[in-house]
């Protein structure tokens, strides 16, 4: 068995959890498979799988390979529908991931119109706030919200979204309003770790000031510092975005406009090789079609 087919063959027992089934889908015996996989390992000098007479399942080693060797076959994959005329158009699995309610909101969205239009491509949607490695992790386009530093990767900016003050009309009946920077020291202050970790918030204005903060309320989950800000509990900062319902309905009111921030630029990020891919391509383009 050559090289490619036992990467084909781990794959295929990776995914199929087990290698009877997987044997089944390669058309091979289960003999063959265990035995490709088990070349595999001698060859890298690491274990891929744990095996126990009951069930397979990967290492961590065997993980992180498994993310490169599906992009390495896709690849190979893509370049031979290329030679064939098909690579236009976009078709098998694209991964993208996405911060958590920026995902929900607006990524999901462009998503499920992708696929659409494309029957053949499959979409996994990742959502999650931190920063994930888009090499590494086997992502094939990521969402990124901030300044993003020099790398070797592409990017392309789709929108800005602006840093708010918000607090419920309930909270500024009992406390009032802050009219500067500073009045916020008087308040009960509702920080989310990912966006102040060391709990100090920037404002603009006239001029740029950063003022430290003693929350009242810490969390880790962008919405949950929105429900408590709409419950009572103090004043929050989000993006825009999370909060368009809650400010359209009057659950919550924004503060200190005058003082907000420079805006965040959204990007979309990849590494420059996968602009060959269709999907990567047609996603990218109906992105920034539907987030501007």
């Amino acid at each position: 068995m050559d090289a490619l087919d036992r990467l084909r063959t781990f794959i295929a027992v990776a995914e199929q959890v087990s290698f009877a089934r997987a044997a089944a889908a390669r058309r091979m015996s289960p003999t063959k498979a265990s035995r490709a996989v088990a070349e595999l390992e001698r060859e890298l000098g690491v274990p891929l799988l744990r095996r126990t007479t009951r069930s397979v399942g990967l290492t961590d080693a065997g993980a992180r390979y498994l993310e490169h060797c599906r992009h390495a076959l896709g690849e190979l994959d893509e370049a031979a529908r290329a030679l064939k005329g098909v690579g236009s158009h976009p078709l098998g699995r694209l991964v993208v991931s996405a911060p958590g309610m920026f995902g929900r909101n607006l990524v999901l969205p462009v998503a499920v119109e992708l696929m659409d239009r494309h029957p053949d491509l499959e979409v996994e949607l990742l959502l999650t706030d931190r920063v994930v490695r888009v090499v590494e992790e086997g992502v094939d386009v990521a969402v990124r919200i901030a300044e993003l530093p020099d790398s070797g990767l592409t990017a392309v900016r789709v929108r800005d979204v602006r840093r708010v003050l918000v607090a419920s009309p309930d909270y500024l009946a009992r406390r009032g309003s802050p009219e500067s920077v500073a009045d916020l020291h008087d308040h009960a202050i509702i920080a989310v770790d990912a966006f102040a970790p060391n709990n100090e918030w920037r404002f603009a204005g006239d001029r740029p000031q950063t003022v430290r903060l003693q929350p009242r309320l810490r969390v880790n989950d962008m919405a949950a510092a929105i429900a408590a800000a709409a419950a009572g509990v103090g004043i929050s900062r989000v993006f825009c975005y999370q909060v368009v319902d809650e400010v359209r309905s009057g659950r919550l009111t924004t503060l200190l406009d005058a003082f907000a921030p420079p805006p965040v630029p959204v990007s979309l990020v990849f590494q420059p090789h996968r602009q060959r891919s269709a999907a990567v391509r047609a996603f990218v383009d109906l992105a920034k079609e539907r987030l501007r």
